[in-house]
């Protein structure tokens, strides 16, 4: 008979065959404890108003596998809101707003497609450990990789906005300039640099239009770029913010303000770009060597052969 998970059933003793019964009866109590607890907390209201619930319906729209699956999440999202404290969803809250608000989520949401994205591991672990008999710790496995999935894609997300911001600064603030030196003010500024934009998506573009949003909503620039900072935490944006505040304070030129800071954030960037190129040629002394040892594996190989085969 096909072992299943690592045991045989012929010539099974009394103690394997018990704990094959006994595993599977206290996995399924764990798991029913588990939805009974969710079941049971506490919950809290979600909110969809906000820069979320437009990322939330550009989602849906876009993405017809994330439109079959948000009801399933907004639902189990209700159930598990008694769950986490308020540092955690806090935490989850910044890392989801890294990443722009990733497909409207909140950090309920974030926590119930965890749990999902970890039932569907766990699943497909007990497939492949069925199918190609590599035994129960496929399941583990699964279970893990299929939780860390939500994570890293927001991480991989947030990674990467970070880094457009931190590149297309100094173009945006070298146009804002330009036209803040031509008569326009702040807020006029910005607006140009939003509409002459070439990729409404990018992620500039969209910290720049919440910028407008906010002060449209009477609050003072101050505020405005305190949360722009807080949204992108990279050194340009954080000196940028900085900038504009003390001009603001002292009454400078915020054009001259602009172009000084357009300026220390193109020398910054070259400077990260040339560590990079440095750090580069040490990485590649490793790759490099293999590929040595490969090839002189091919050249001095088949002589070593003829030399062994003749004595």
């Amino acid at each position: 008979m096909k072992p299943i998970f690592g045991f045989q059933f012929q010539g099974m003793s009394v103690m394997v065959v018990a704990l094959r019964i006994i595993v599977p009866v206290l996995f399924g109590m764990a798991v029913g404890i588990f939805f009974w607890s969710i079941a049971a907390s506490k919950t809290r209201v979600a909110s969809r108003l906000g820069l979320r619930g437009l990322k939330r319906q550009q989602a849906l729209a876009s993405n017809e596998f994330w439109r079959s699956v948000e009801p399933l999440v907004r639902w189990l999202g209700v159930r598990v809101s008694g769950i986490p404290t308020d540092e955690q969803r806090a935490s989850i809250d910044e890392q989801i707003g890294l990443a722009g608000d990733y497909m409207g989520l909140t950090a309920d949401e974030f926590i119930a497609l965890t749990i999902l994205s970890s039932i569907g591991g766990l699943f497909s672990g007990i497939a492949l450990g069925y199918m190609f008999d590599l035994g129960a710790i496929m399941v583990i496995v699964g279970a893990l990789i299929g939780g860390a999935i939500p994570y890293m894609q927001v991480s991989g997300v947030a990674q990467e906005r970070l880094k457009q911001v931190s590149r297309g600064l100094p173009y945006f603030i070298d146009v804002m300039a330009l036209c803040m030196g031509a008569g326009l003010d702040f807020p006029g500024a910005i607006r140009k640099v939003v509409e002459q934009s070439s990729n409404p998506d990018d992620a500039l573009v969209e910290e720049f239009t919440l910028i407008l949003q906010t002060l449209n909503l009477g609050r003072t620039r101050k505020e405005a770029l305190l949360e722009f900072s807080r949204r992108c935490p990279v050194d340009a944006a954080i000196e940028f913010a900085n900038s504009l505040i003390q001009a603001e304070e002292r009454g400078n030129p915020v054009a001259e303000v602009l172009t000084i800071q357009a300026t220390i954030s193109r020398q910054r960037r070259s400077v990260r770009a040339e560590e990079l190129a440095a750090k580069a040629g040490v990485k590649m002394v490793g790759p490099l060597m293999l590929v040595f040892f490969c090839i002189m594996g091919l050249i001095l190989g088949p002589a070593i052969m003829q030399i062994t085969g003749g004595l």
